[in-house]
C-alpha cells in the first residue's frame, strides 16, 4: 500500500492532508474548551450549533465552490483555500463572544467545503491506475482514523505546557504547511471542452450524480452509514458515562474501538477490491452496519459495546471507502470536482438529518429506540441501494443515439439501426448523454 508514496506528487498531497487533519483535530479540542469558557454548562449547545453550522456550510457551499473549480487552476484554488482556513484560524484565540465562534466556524468550514472535494477529485488524476487509486483511498481512510486518535493525545500533551488558546496556533501552522506542500507540486487541471453558465456549473455535479444509477446507490449507502455513524458519535458518551456509569477515559476507549475497526477494514479493502467489485462490498457493509444497530439495542455492558463498535467501524469504512472509485468512474476528469462536491454535499446532508434525530430520540425515548430507529434508516438505505444500483454495472455500455445528427463526431464509429446510431464506450452523463440508458 505504501508503494504509492513513491509518486512525489501524491506523497506531497498526502502529507498535506495529514498535516491539515492534525491541525483541524487540535482546533476541535481547543474549540470545545473555548465553548466551555464562554458558555459554561451551555457549552454543549454551542458545540451542537457549531456542528450544525459546519454541516450547513458543507451542504450549501460545496456545489457553489465546485462551480468555480474549472475556472481556476486546481493548485491555485487549493493553496488559496488553505490560506483562507489558516487566516480564519488566526482569529479563533481572540474570540470573546459566542456569535464570533459561529461566524468563524462558518467561514472555516465554507473554505473546507471548497477545498476537500477539489482535493479528492485531484487524486484520481494524479494516480490514474485504479489499483493505485484504491490504495490511496485506503490510506486516506487510515489518515482520518489515525487523526481521531492522535490529535486528542497530542492536544492533551500540549495542554500540559501551553494554554488551550495556543492549540489554535497548531491549526494555523497545519493549514499553512499544507498550502506549501500543495504549492510544491504541479497538479493537473482538466478543463471543459466548452464554456458553461453559472447555473450549469453549480448544478452539474448534482445532476450527474442523481442521473447515474451507481451514484444513486451510493447516496443510499451514505444514508445507511450516517445512521450508524451518528449513533456512535452522538450517543457513545451517553451510553458509556450515563448508562454504564464509567469514565471519560472509557468513552475515549469506545471511540478508539470504532476507529480501530475502521482502520482494520481500510487495510483489508485494497486486496479485497482487487478480487470483488464495489457493489457487494459496499451493500454488504451497509446491511451489516444496520445489523450492528439492531444488536446495539440489546447492549448491556461495556465489553459488548466495544465489540459492537469495532464491528460498526469496520462496516462504516467498508461502506464508504470505495466511494471514490465510483465517483472516478462516473465522470469525465473535468467534471470530477463537481461530482466529488455533490458527494460531499449529499453525504453531509445525510449527517445533517441523522445527527439531531438520533440525539433527540436517545434523549426522549431512550437508547434502545434510538438504536432501532437508526437500524431502520440503515436498512432502508441498504435496501434502496440494492434496488437502484444495478447488479450488472459495466463501465462500457452499449447504447443508441436518436438525438444526434448523422455527421456528429461522437457517432462517427456507430452502427446505424432503425432506432438510431448504436455504439459502446465508457458511459458517463455529459452533453452527449443526458440520461442513463434504460435498455
Amino acid at each position: 500500500m505504501l508503494s504509492i508514496l513513491a509518486n512525489r506528487t501524491y506523497r506531497h498531497l498526502f502529507s498535506a492532508q495529514i498535516i491539515a487533519l492534525i491541525g483541524t483535530g487540535l482546533a476541535t479540542v481547543a474549540l470545545g474548551l473555548l465553548a466551555f469558557e464562554l458558555a459554561g454548562e451551555n457549552a454543549g449547545v454551542v458545540l451542537g450549533t457549531a456542528l450544525a453550522i459546519k454541516m450547513i456550510a458543507y451542504v450549501g457551499v460545496a456545489p457553489i465552490a465546485a462551480a468555480f473549480a474549472d475556472r481556476v487552476p486546481r493548485r491555485s484554488m487549493l493553496v488559496a483555500l488553505d490560506l483562507v482556513r489558516g487566516g480564519v484560524a488566526v482569529f479563533l484565540p481572540f474570540v470573546t463572544e459566542i456569535w464570533q465562534v459561529y461566524l468563524l466556524i462558518f467561514l472555516l468550514q465554507s473554505a473546507s467545503a471548497g477545498f476537500t472535494p477539489t482535493f479528492q477529485a485531484t487524486i484520481p488524476d494524479v494516480l490514474p491506475d485504479e489499483r493505485e487509486y484504491t490504495r490511496a483511498l485506503s490510506l486516506s481512510r487510515l489518515a482520518y482514523d489515525l487523526e481521531s486518535v492522535v490529535s486528542p493525545l497530542l492536544a492533551a500533551a500540549l495542554l500540559t505546557v501551553i494554554s488551550f488558546n495556543s492549540l489554535f496556533a497548531g491549526t494555523v501552522i497545519g493549514f499553512f504547511v499544507s498550502a506549501l506542500l500543495v504549492l510544491s507540486v504541479q497538479l493537473p487541471s482538466p478543463q471543459p471542452s466548452q464554456p458553461r453558465g453559472i447555473y450549469d456549473r453549480t448544478t452539474r455535479g448534482i445532476r450527474i450524480y442523481l442521473k447515474t444509477p451507481r451514484l444513486r446507490g451510493l447516496l443510499a449507502i451514505n444514508l445507511a452509514a450516517a445512521a450508524a455513524g451518528a449513533m456512535i458519535i452522538v450517543n457513545t458518551v451517553v451510553l458509556v458515562q450515563g448508562q454504564f456509569g464509567l469514565t471519560q477515559q472509557d468513552t475515549a476507549l469506545a471511540l478508539t474501538a470504532f476507529g480501530g475497526g475502521s482502520m482494520l477494514a481500510a487495510l483489508a479493502l485494497p486486496s479485497l477490491l482487487d478480487r470483488i467489485s464495489e457493489r457487494p462490498v459496499m451493500l454488504g457493509a451497509a446491511a451489516f452496519a444496520s445489523g450492528v444497530m439492531i444488536v446495539g439495542a440489546m447492549v448491556s455492558n461495556f465489553p459488548m459495546l466495544l465489540i459492537l463498535w469495532v464491528l460498526a467501524g469496520a462496516a462504516y469504512s467498508a461502506a464508504l471507502t470505495p466511494s471514490g472509485r465510483l465517483l472516478r468512474r462516473s465522470a469525465h476528469p473535468e467534471d470530477r470536482p463537481a461530482v466529488f462536491a455533490a458527494q460531499f454535499a449529499l453525504s453531509h446532508a445525510c449527517w445533517l438529518l441523522t445527527y439531531p434525530l438520533v440525539g433527540w430520540l436517545g434523549a426522549t425515548f431512550g437508547m434502545g429506540l434510538a438504536f432501532l430507529a437508526m437500524a431502520a434508516i440503515g436498512t432502508a438505505g441498504a435496501g434502496a441501494a440494492l434496488r437502484v444500483w444495478p447488479k450488472s454495472d459495466p463501465d462500457v455500455v452499449t447504447h443508441i443515439h436518436d438525438d444526434l445528427d448523422a455527421d456528429d463526431p461522437h457517432i462517427a464509429d456507430a452502427e446505424k439501426t432503425q432506432r438510431g446510431f448504436r455504439h459502446a464506450h465508457a458511459y458517463v452523463i455529459d452533453a452527449d448523454h443526458a440520461a442513463w440508458p434504460t435498455r
